[in-house]
């Protein structure tokens, strides 16, 4: 990569963590509601899988997804205003912080059930297999998620489709407050075995090792070669949610991950090291990101909420009339157009 994109790596993982503690600091002023769980530690994870991929690729995560919307290309200020619930957010302030979608950026989002998303992420896959599009979907998880049921599901059916997926595990040690040596019975990366899947572990601090093993596994995918299963192994800073006093871990464990933590690894490995930077640089870069996330939160703080006469609005998708799907017509049943509710529409 070139200089100016490795210093749009750096910013991008800046954005994230500046975005992040901003965010906690909102929240603790109630002026975002819900859960909120931040991505403070796992920057290279997103920033790095983004880069890999193709701009109509397909992205779909959990619910720790503010730093994969940003790093998709949603604006600090959209992302924001839908952690505030305005009218002016990615989903106009009906998702929130666990259900970030960008339609424009192919971002699927944030999902709150752990695990429910992976059969959608691998229904992407094969609508882009049978299109032949040429997509890949990324399909993000934490490492609980691998314990559900839905994982086995999705990943039997990616192999014996040979679908074009990426799943990758965000594997940052802890499922909630629940270390993973105690919540799986097998190696992370042995779970691919079952599936006869390829598989690589990666360094998960390491945003260039992230951004080389989605690269392998996106022309695998486009080559026709089918899925691959990536086991990132990172750490977040932060307790599971901002609900979560997080004294489950010990804080010597916090401070040796931290060790590794990879902005600061990346600036000092690549960006000074090769002499693309200066300690000004950096500095300028930090500056410009506060300025943009200050900027996105006077933004969401002076939107509009919803209007209420809105409120019934995209509950129901009108269907698709006369489908062709595989040579045959498809004729959806008839329905009401729209269903009164007190002189609304439902």
């Amino acid at each position: 990569m070139d200089k100016e994109n490795l210093v749009a790596l750096y910013r991008q993982m800046v954005l994230i963590r500046v975005f992040e503690d901003r965010a906690a600091e909102m929240y603790a002023k109630a002026k975002i509601a819900g859960f909120l769980h931040l991505y403070n530690g796992q920057e290279a994870v997103a920033v790095g899988s983004v880069s890999a991929l193709h701009p109509d690729d397909d992205v779909v995560v959990n619910y720790r997804d503010h730093g994969w919307a940003l790093a998709r290309g949603s604006s600090a200020r959209a992302v924001m205003a839908e952690l505030f619930g305005r009218a002016t957010g990615t989903t106009g302030g009906r998702g929130g912080s666990m259900h970030l979608v960008d339609v424009k950026n192919r971002f699927w989002g944030g999902y709150a059930i752990v695990g429910g998303h992976l059969p959608l992420a691998a229904g992407l896959a094969a609508a882009a297999q049978y299109l032949k599009t040429g997509r890949v979907t990324l399909c993000s998880m934490g490492d609980g998620s691998t314990n559900i049921g839905t994982f086995h599901a999705a990943m039997n059916w990616a192999k014996l489709w040979n679908l074009p997926i990426i799943f990758m595990v965000e594997n940052n040690q802890y499922a909630m407050g629940t270390h993973y040596d105690v919540h799986s019975a097998v190696p992370m990366i042995q779970k691919a075995a079952g599936y006869d899947m390829y598989a690589e572990q990666v360094d998960g601090m390491d945003v260039m090792a992230v951004r080389e093993a989605v690269c392998r596994a996106a022309e695998r995918a486009r080559k026709g070669e089918g899925p691959s299963f990536l086991d990132v192994v990172t750490y977040r800073y932060r307790g599971h949610s901002m609900a979560d006093p997080d004294v489950q871990r010990d804080k010597a464990e916090i401070a040796r991950w931290k060790e590794r933590d990879p902005i600061t690894r990346f600036a000092t490995e690549v960006l000074l090291k090769r002499n693309l930077v200066t300690p000004k640089d950096l500095n300028d870069i930090q500056k410009s990101v506060e300025q943009e996330v200050e900027d996105a939160i006077e933004f969401a703080d002076k939107s509009p909420e919803p209007a209420l006469d809105t409120l019934y609005d995209y509950i129901y998708q009108q269907p698709v009339r006369n489908m062709q799907i595989a040579g045959s017509l498809i004729r959806p049943p008839t329905i009401a157009k729209d269903i009164p509710t007190n002189g609304k529409h439902a």
